[in-house]
């Protein structure tokens, strides 16, 4: 059925992708950079991230490029019938279905779950929503807006300033990975039972579970966390600290670490100041141990003092724009940029965040233009169609 065998752990899964914009696409790219072969349904218009601009590669927006390589596309019309039914063919062909309409929304397509089931025992069809499937349904579920009710933005942003938004659609692409992993574990159900299921993430709970410590503070402690700026609420030093030229992140977690920390500074005898000695003292007495700190890295300038911290084993590092990161990444032999695709088609992109020794992630397909697919999509799909 395709031009480019599959490679990689998920080689031979057929994947459906009724998703759009950020989560489901995300998650649908990480599938096809691990083998499986993901059909992208779009509707006549297209993906909304295809108009996304700016920025722009060519005629193509580069938010659309980041989270749809390795798919094929077909466009279809859900509101005609034989689009329609094309479209539950593959859904009857499949063995995973991603969507992330309105709950429910499939439905009056035949493409709910209890019909995609019906046809298909064996479907792994996981929905993607802001709020749920219950009372929250009805809900749109916009990343900006979870941000918002979860709490994330009273978390964000200098303690006397305005709530502030992440600088991506962070519960986006954390649902994203929540639905693989649920995906994945009910492959795995299916591979022992013969039987499929329905995997149901939302933005609020991964937002909730994803705000980690700040979540426990008010869960198991009672505590309604507040905006500290780029300070840890039970951690010192865990911070920018300013140095000769520029701030640095200093994030000795443990007393082992701040004692290195001091001798590096050349101040050994304040790991052992009672004030300073340990954890719980050093964030209690914060604002009298700083200006210690800052005194000593106003010396030299940020880079060599990250020299210096990593040699001794402290975490530290710069506060980089975008292309500094990649640098850093490169730097660390992490090989940040692959192209994905050949010849005029190819496009430059981010690296698959896991390595396989053995099915390493490929990069065969460039994201799709709109129903690039479609001609040998729809005629594989009337071939051997149930009558």
């Amino acid at each position: 059925m395709t031009d480019t065998e599959p490679r990689g752990p998920l080689s031979g899964v057929l994947v459906a992708d009724f998703s759009r914009v950020l989560a489901g696409p995300y998650a649908t790219m990480l599938l096809a950079d691990m083998g499986a072969d993901v059909v992208k349904v779009e509707g006549p218009g297209g993906d909304d991230t295809r108009t996304w601009t700016p920025p722009a590669r060519g005629e193509a927006s580069t938010y659309y490029l980041g989270v749809n390589r390795g798919k094929r596309s077909i466009a279809l019309d859900l509101r005609d019938e034989a689009d329609a039914d094309a479209a539950r063919e593959l859904a009857r062909r499949a063995d995973v279905l991603v969507e992330n309409f309105r709950p429910g929304g499939l439905d009056k397509y035949g493409l709910g779950y209890d019909a995609v089931l019906a046809a298909n025992p064996g479907i792994v069809y996981a929905s993607i929503s802001g709020f749920g499937s219950g009372a929250g349904a009805r809900v749109p579920g916009y990343d900006l807006m979870v941000q918002a009710m979860s709490g994330l933005m009273s978390l964000t942003g200098d303690p006397g300033g305005p709530p502030y938004r992440a600088g991506i659609s962070v519960f986006d692409v954390m649902a994203g990975n929540h639905a693989v992993i649920g995906i994945l574990a009910a492959l795995r159900h299916r591979e022992a039972t013969g039987r499929g299921q329905h995997v149901e993430v939302n933005l609020m709970s991964s937002a909730l579970t994803g705000l980690v410590n700040q979540s426990s503070a008010y869960v198991a402690g009672g505590v309604v966390p507040y905006r500290m700026g780029n300070a840890h609420p039970s951690v010192f030093p865990y911070e920018p600290l300013p140095t000769a030229d520029q701030d640095l992140i200093v994030a000795a977690a443990n007393d082992g670490q701040f004692r290195k920390l001091c001798e590096v500074l050349g101040v050994p005898e304040v790991a052992d100041d009672p004030r300073f000695a340990r954890n719980a003292s050093r964030t209690a007495n914060r604002e009298e141990l700083r200006p210690i700190l800052v005194e000593r890295l106003a010396r030299r300038p940020a880079d060599e003092w990250f020299d210096l911290l990593l040699e001794a084993g402290v975490p530290s590092g710069p506060i980089n724009t975008i292309d500094g990161g990649f640098a850093a990444a490169e730097r660390f032999g992490l090989d940040p940029v692959v192209e994905v695709g050949e010849g005029e088609r190819a496009v430059p992109t981010t690296r698959h965040p896991i390595r396989f020794s053995e099915t390493p992630a490929g990069y065969a397909l460039p994201p799709p233009e709109l129903d690039e697919h479609g001609a040998e999509l729809r005629t594989w799909l009337s071939e051997g169609r149930p009558s």
